[in-house]
């Protein structure tokens, strides 16, 4: 059976620190891919500040696109609406039944996972893989493996931070999205111009 990881999230902007998570996860599991899926609407947050669903999809491509591990998945940004993890599942399941998913989570996810939508059954669904963030217990009732992995302080709020202060990147977004968000003037860029 096919072992796939699913890495959800907003991914305004992806960051290196959803590359180190993929890769300490696809290694540690001995997975066959690891896949970012970015959500059309996440039921946890708000993606706003002007950034469209394609170039969030863009910018997760051009993060990934040198990692054959690594692959975009289309599926909840195909599908539209509120992405809600069980129903995903439940159809990515229908498409793929030769498939074992593990479902990788940060630690606030991890402790905040008895609030999801159809938990007990999404939990019968997939494996859960969880990886502690600086700051979060990372701990749930659920049924969760633990991996190890540096815990780097770093968020989408950070670096859409850091944009609109004109600092520097370097070494925290892929120089391929870093270069993507000036050319687009994403994230109040447009009349900034690179500090490193």
């Amino acid at each position: 059976m096919k072992k796939v990881g699913i890495l959800g999230g907003t991914f305004n902007p992806p960051h290196i620190g959803h590359l180190i998570m993929a890769n300490e996860v696809y290694y540690a599991l001995g997975l066959d891919e690891v896949r970012f899926m970015p959500n059309a609407k996440a039921p946890h947050k708000e993606a706003g500040h002007a950034v469209t669903n394609a170039q969030r999809m863009r910018m997760v491509e051009l993060m990934t696109e040198l990692y054959p591990q690594f692959k975009v998945e289309h599926f909840e940004m195909d599908r539209g609406g509120i992405s809600y993890t069980y129903d995903t599942i439940v159809e990515m399941l229908k498409r793929e039944p030769d498939v074992q998913f593990y479902f990788i989570i940060g630690g606030d996810m991890i402790d905040s996972l008895h609030t999801w939508y159809c938990i007990e059954e999404l939990s019968k669904l997939v494996q859960f893989v969880g990886v502690k963030r600086p700051g979060t217990q990372g701990e749930t009732s659920y049924n969760v493996i633990m991996v190890e992995a540096p815990e780097i302080n770093l968020s989408s709020s950070f670096i859409r931070n850091r944009l609109q202060a004109g600092r520097t990147l370097q070494f925290l977004l892929h120089p391929a999205v870093d270069a993507y968000i000036r050319k687009e003037g994403l994230y109040g860029t447009s009349d900034i111009t690179r500090s490193d």
